[in-house]
């Protein structure tokens, strides 16, 4: 679950981001990353499901490529936050079988979320909150491959792939070849009751 919404069957979708704008930015977030860490000690990439993941182990990739200490097994996750979403009824065990921890777990780690698109912040609310559930990290930032705009809650990313300003009624998705079988991109959506622009 992200903040990005399903293209709707009708509206006019353009492309904003190819395969290689992509890949850049996604470039640019993996060497940002190693440089506020100051290396790769004791961090952990955590994709919030369902897109965050992918992208996630795309930065890993990229910094094991330039950090040859980043253990990539070690220091990549998934975490879901369907139950700690405050839209669905609330669970009795909060945990997930779909969170993938590394195995050394969070505890004291200097921890990365990733996602595909920031919005109203209530996904990456909910994942503040699962990770206070399975640990306390030493610090927690947030890198995202769209920032939107529109934010109800006072979240800020660290690392964004690019700010694509949007009206409310536009819809943003980011299709991914690993997930959806067709080539990296970046679609915006307008309802197809506005004039084109």
């Amino acid at each position: 679950m992200h903040d990005a919404t399903r293209l709707p069957s009708e509206g006019k979708a353009r492309v904003l981001l190819e395969a290689g704008d992509i890949e850049r930015a996604l470039t640019r977030i993996a060497y940002e990353i190693l440089e506020t860490n100051k290396g790769s000690d004791d961090l952990v990439l955590l994709g919030i499901l369902s897109r965050g993941f992918p992208l996630a182990q795309r930065l890993a990739q990229k910094i094991a490529k330039t950090d040859s200490s980043f253990d990539l097994s070690a220091s990549l996750g998934q975490l879901d936050i369907t139950p700690f979403r405050d839209d669905t009824p609330s669970k009795s065990d909060p945990a997930s079988a779909l969170t993938q921890l590394p195995a050394s777990g969070i505890e004291g780690k200097r921890v990365v979320l990733v996602d595909d698109v920031l919005y109203s912040g209530r996904t990456v609310r909910a994942a503040l909150d699962a990770l206070a559930f399975y640990g306390r990290p030493s610090y927690v930032r947030l890198a995202v491959l769209i920032d939107r705009g529109h934010r109800q809650l006072p979240i800020r990313a660290d690392h964004v792939g690019k700010n694509l300003p949007t009206s409310a009624s536009e819809t943003v998705e980011v299709l991914l070849q690993d997930m959806d079988g067709v080539s990296d991109r970046v679609l915006i959506t307008s309802p197809s009751t506005n004039p084109a622009i």
